[in-house]
């Protein structure tokens, strides 16, 4: 990872996927303004890099992906709710972005880590991993996660959760899809990277195939509008030498594109 001692996230690259890794394992890497905003710029960054075509999200440590944000760092007030940072922050945490977002699970997400984790697009959990809004249980509102969790599971699983305050395993979130593959502790980032690389290598661009699925849970009514331009694009020449290389039986260039 590159990025400054102390830093709050650090940033990298791997090929054409950008990482970023919540830094802040003592406190849980529980969420500042600052991470707020540098996760929202990172965002901001990696959909204006056309070298960046996926975005990974992991946290440092072993057992905890996040567990929201720390209420000390908010003591002084909302002021931190403004800006194009944090309006990319949002967009992030509601799986409104541009490029695949992968989550890499190292540990337990709860409470706003788990809102920021429900944004990606897959997550790969580690098995000692659990999630939940324990919050609720406490009278307090889970924020977005009462809208995100409904958008990827079933309504009766993501009612639950929100209600009851409980943790489920991540074998739980496996089963009720919250969780796309569950691995050893070990192994999550890994296999997080190898999955986050197989999507950059994708001779397609993702936009027009990746868009239309995610734009159907986070935003239908831009949906209708983007589906109908991605239908228009469909039949153009990029996607005849696509087609073409296929007729060759040879896998496709970028070229093609």
């Amino acid at each position: 990872m590159t990025s400054a001692d102390g830093a709050e996230l650090l940033l990298g690259r791997h090929g054409h996927v950008m990482i970023a890794r919540l830094n802040r394992p003592a406190a849980r890497n529980a969420l500042t303004r600052t991470m707020i905003d540098e996760l929202g710029a990172a965002l901001i960054a990696a959909e204006a890099d056309p070298t960046v075509r996926a975005l990974l999200l992991t946290g440092a440590g072993e057992h905890v992906f996040c567990t929201g944000t720390d209420p000390r760092a908010f003591t002084a007030g909302a002021d931190f709710l403004t800006g194009p940072h944090y309006a990319a922050f949002v967009r992030l945490t509601m799986g409104r972005h541009s490029i695949p977002v992968i989550g890499a699970a190292n540990g337990t997400a709860v409470n706003g880590g788990l809102e920021l984790l429900l944004g990606s697009d897959v997550i790969i959990a580690s098995a000692t991993a659990k999630f939940g809004f324990p919050e609720t249980a406490r009278g307090l509102s889970p924020g977005s996660g009462n809208a995100s969790i409904g958008i990827k599971i079933a309504l009766g699983p993501a009612v639950s959760l929100l209600l009851s305050g409980e943790l489920i395993t991540a074998e739980q979130a496996h089963r009720i899809g919250l969780v796309a593959t569950v691995t050893a502790p070990d192994e999550v980032f890994e296999t997080a990277l190898a999955l986050a690389e197989t999507m950059a290598a994708a001779p397609l661009d993702p936009d027009p195939v990746d868009e239309p699925a995610r734009a159907t849970r986070t935003d239908t009514a831009r949906d209708t509008r983007r589906l109908s331009y991605w239908q228009s694009v469909i039949g153009t020449e990029t996607d005849v030498s696509s087609t073409q290389s296929f007729l060759e039986e040879r896998k496709p260039r970028r070229e093609d594109r």
